[in-house]
């Protein structure tokens, strides 16, 4: 039996190893790629692009002749009037056939004005299609740093752990000679203890960010993979970003946003002027042809009339022009011209604010960028103060002229500094990424 568990236990470390083993590594734009062919937000935005597309086409088509066929097949039982006007007791059996055509030769341009309508619409939610790839693109791009900057955590965690192990060792054989009391081992060990916990929740938390990126691919967490660590430029005192008014100057000619809102603003004047044509006169031209067949029908010396000869004695055809001129149709052509205007004007405050709303973010991504500068160059300072005061401190540690207290407290701050210059580093890389991409730059590392 025991036997048995261990052939068990080695095949679950075997599957484990090669699962790792076999474990891809992904970049930021494998992970962008991923989501643009697989989200679903994406994939309904692109069938809303297919709708308007088909809605453009039906537009253009509605300028196109009109022709309609029809038959009709009746079977007649009873009493029925026969050639020479008297009633006969008779079944029969009729058919009858038409054609119509029909076209629209003006209708106040309202057939121009629903292909323009048609063609904003489909301009708009290809717009909205691409917001929604930038969206996912920026969310992308925040969860793949959390990552990296998580893993980064970790590293930071198990280094100081490292060093608070190399202190245990040198402590402990300090006491065995009676240099240091135990107390002072006892104090490095439970800050070892503690630091254990860091890496704990250093690890949680990585973990928790690749699961959030994950879930933001919507990709199982049984197919992970690891984040590719790129190289990050290097942040310096020297850097300087571009101004928002120039950002937003640029953004508001490219980003889809403001494009999409501009075409919704189009599409709302274009339906304003239907609405108006309504109010006009309308013309078309149209034909038909209609023909019928009996066969019970004879002539006057009772001979059943033929197919064909019925066929050409029962056609007829015509063709002219329907002038249409609405008079009075219940204000319903008026009430329409005033909801249009008011939907002008409801897209153009749409349009102010979506404009509104990209200037607020670029002040925002550029106040936080600078914010995030200053921090990482003060917490720079910070660490190579710390440093400093973190090996001086382990000097005097060292010879016995501070406490374990003293000792931990200054490690506690090196920690500290680090994590915090971290936080700075990745807040600006991001932020400086938020603003290349308002200027139309691609997201890369």
């Amino acid at each position: 039996m025991k036997r048995i568990f261990s052939l068990m236990a080695a095949a679950v470390l075997l599957v484990v190893f090669t699962s790792a083993q076999a474990q891809e590594t992904w970049s930021l734009l494998k992970c962008i790629d991923y989501a643009l062919k697989n989200n679903i937000q994406i994939k309904q935005q692109k069938l809303n692009t297919d709708y308007y597309s088909n809605q453009l086409g039906q537009a253009r088509n509605n300028r196109l002749p009109s022709l309609n066929g029809g038959a009709q097949n009746n079977m007649s039982f009873g009493r029925t009037i026969g050639p020479d006007n008297t009633y006969l007791d008779i079944n029969s059996n009729s058919t009858s056939a038409s054609l119509n055509a029909n076209v629209t030769l003006w209708s106040g341009f309202t057939l121009k004005n629903s292909v323009e309508m048609a063609d904003m619409d489909l301009r708009a939610s290809l717009e909205d299609m691409q917001k929604a790839k930038d969206d996912m693109m920026l969310n992308i791009a925040a969860a793949y740093l959390e990552v990296l900057f998580a893993d980064e955590l970790v590293v930071v965690a198990e280094d100081l752990q490292k060093i608070t192990q190399l202190q245990i060792d040198r402590t402990g054989k300090l006491v065995e000679a009676g240099s240091l009391a135990k107390g002072s081992l006892l104090e490095i060990e439970a800050q070892y203890a503690r630091e254990e916990l860091n890496v704990v929740n250093a690890q949680n938390r990585l973990q928790l960010a690749y699961l959030a990126l994950y879930q933001l691919l919507d990709l199982p967490s049984t197919e992970s993979f690891k984040v590719e660590k790129p190289i990050l430029p290097e942040i310096g005192a020297n850097m300087s970003l571009m101004n928002t008014m120039d950002v937003f100057k640029n953004a508001v000619q490219i980003r889809p946003a403001v494009k999409g809102a501009e075409y919704k603003l189009e599409s709302a004047r274009r339906q304003l002027e239907i609405a108006k044509g309504n109010l006009m006169p309308s013309l078309s031209f149209g034909g038909n042809y209609y023909n019928f067949y009996n066969n019970k029908y004879t002539d006057y010396t009772g001979n059943k009339i033929a197919f064909k000869d019925q066929m050409k004695s029962n056609e007829r055809y015509g063709f002219g022009f329907t002038l249409n001129i609405p008079i009075f149709n219940r204000f319903q052509a008026r009430t329409g011209v005033n909801n249009s205007q008011i939907q002008v004007e409801n897209t153009e405050l749409q349009l102010q604010n979506t404009k509104n709303l990209l200037r607020k973010d670029i002040e925002q991504a550029y106040t936080n960028a600078i914010a995030a500068f200053k921090r990482y160059i003060a917490n720079q300072k910070a660490l190579v103060s710390s440093q400093e005061a973190f090996r001086y401190t382990e000097e005097k540690f060292n010879v016995g002229m501070v406490n374990s207290v003293e000792y931990n407290q200054s490690k506690n701050n090196l920690s500290a500094a680090q994590s915090n210059l971290l936080q700075a580093k990745y807040e600006y890389i991001f932020r400086t990424k938020i603003l290349d991409f308002y200027n139309g730059r691609t997201i890369e590392l």
